[in-house]
């Protein structure tokens, strides 16, 4: 359905007078989807930036012309929490920056946002600065920034670190309410005041460490050492409670907060019912607690070859109630935002469940948590909507706009905007893709958890700041293309972005 509104038919009017002449490139013929409107217009970019956005735009003598009939024109994703070349258990996730995000280039994102995990006794600058060393040396294929993820808040000196964080153009953080290195209530509770202070966002991981732990103990104990037990310890209520705990903490802080991965109902309930009482609470899913149940932790997938352990993530996904609870959230406002958790290994790593790494007997605490998803996330969230589950507009909202609102970078990401940056994707809504690791996907992966999914409609070229990054079925960008993204304060007073 196009929808045209007569302030969208003023904008488009206004803006292919003022700026048409101005174009590197226009994509000519296609259907423009924002978070709030769709309608048939012509994109016009000019250094890398939309510069005109109308009817029967006409291209300049060396314009370059994109021919879009058919076709939806998108605003790039952003994938909001992504864990590339990350260490984890004696190992390292497969992808690395330019892996990794020249898979997300390949799906459609054009922006990333990685986890800087602070050292005990490092300051989250230096730990910044540590990572992004790394990130500029393996040369990003899309444009990328970074959550800080809370170490040791012990001392004033760490929780003021935040702060030269922000200077840097980071004022996103995550705390863990679960691992080892997590952190208590009582430091959960002054990092939400001081990041509400300093105009920063606060993730969280939430889910009740005690629990987890006795369940671990127990299960353990109990010779119970399968995947299944993985779910089985960090189940809907160990999750649910966390949820709950993490909303009020920041209600008490008077700080907003934004609960990742959300995986089960009860926190969905938990946010939708503090959104309804005016707090500023978001929630992020993933599109694995959409597509998949806890029941892969039983048997894996057998015809596809994919095992029990290939699916351990920590929040592993849940049931079939939680499953629709999200759906519902998505289509409420509940949850505002998708992302992956994209955290890939190897096969012969998974493996560690069953003998570890130094030759140990293995269970499901030794298995490398994380799965891959960053290819698959916008391609997956679109098909849904071109079946009717959800509209164009909401996967729009979810995948790019409402990620750019709440993280600070809305002045240049997120939409289909003159002035913001032409990270734009060609949609085509009739072309049918099967996922195949082997085929046609593009990150250094030796197995996918989506192998042999089904999407209706597929991107067929991807552009990041007016430069084509993939072509329908190759990378054609270069390593070191992406660039860094600055975030801006976070001011959020209420539940509406």
């Amino acid at each position: 359905m196009i929808i045209l509104t007569a302030e969208v038919k003023s904008f488009i009017s206004t803006s292919a007078e003022k700026e048409a002449n101005v174009m590197d490139l226009l994509f000519k013929g296609g259907t423009v989807v924002t978070a709030k409107s769709t309608f048939k217009a012509d994109v016009a970019v000019k250094n890398g930036k939309i510069s005109a956005i109308g009817a029967n735009l006409k291209p300049e003598k060396k314009t370059e012309v994109i021919d879009a009939k058919g076709k939806l024109i998108l605003p790039g994703a952003i994938d909001g929490h992504t864990h590339l070349a990350m260490p984890f258990g004696g190992t390292i996730s497969t992808d690395d920056y330019f892996t990794g995000t020249r898979a997300a280039a390949c799906g459609g994102t054009t922006t990333v946002f990685d986890f800087v995990l602070q050292g005990v006794g490092e300051t989250m600058d230096k730990a910044l600065k540590r990572r992004d060393k790394i990130c500029k040396a393996d040369g990003p294929a899309v444009d990328y920034s970074y959550h800080i993820g809370v170490g040791d808040v012990t001392t004033p000196k760490m929780l003021a670190s935040m702060d030269k964080c922000m200077e840097m153009g980071v004022s996103t953080f995550k705390v863990f309410m679960v691992y080892d290195f997590g952190v208590d209530d009582g430091q959960f509770f002054e990092t939400l005041q001081h990041a509400a202070k300093i105009g920063a966002l606060v993730g969280v991981h939430a889910e009740n460490r005690e629990v987890n732990n006795a369940l671990i103990k127990r299960y353990l104990a109990e010779g119970k050492t399968e995947a299944w037990y993985h779910y089985m310890s960090k189940n809907e209520d160990v999750a649910g409670e966390a949820d709950v705990r993490a909303i009020n903490l920041a209600k008490m802080a008077g700080a907003p907060l934004y609960i990742v991965h959300l995986d089960n109902k009860q926190g969905v309930e938990a946010v939708a019912q503090a959104r309804a009482e005016g707090y500023p609470i978001f929630a992020e899913t993933c599109p694995q607690y959409l597509y998949f149940t806890k029941d892969v932790y039983k048997k894996g997938i057998p015809e596809l070859r994919l095992r029990a352990r290939d699916f351990v993530c920590s929040p592993p996904m849940k049931g079939k109630p939680s499953q629709d609870a999200l759906w519902n959230g998505i289509k409420t406002g509940a949850v505002s935002t998708l992302a992956t958790d994209h955290c890939p290994f190897t096969k012969k790593e998974k493996d560690w469940g069953i003998k570890t790494k130094t030759g140990g007997k293995g269970n499901f605490t030794t298995i490398p948590n994380g799965c891959a998803g960053i290819e698959n996330m916008y391609p997956y969230i679109l098909s849904e909507a071109n079946k009717g589950r959800i509209s164009f507009n909401k996967a729009v909202e979810i995948s790019a706009t409402n990620p750019a609102k709440l993280f600070g970078i809305d002045y240049c990401k997120g939409a289909i905007e003159i002035g913001k940056d032409a990270d734009i994707v060609v949609y085509d809504p009739k072309k049918d893709f099967q996922v195949s690791n082997k085929r046609n996907q593009h990150g250094a992966l030796d197995h996918t958890i989506w192998e042999k999914a089904k999407f209706k409609g597929y991107p067929v070229a991807t552009y990041c700041r007016g430069k084509l990054v993939f072509d329908g079925k190759d990378y054609v960008g270069k390593s070191g293309d992406g660039q860094f993204v600055r975030q801006r304060k976070i001011k959020l007073k209420g539940p509406n972005l």
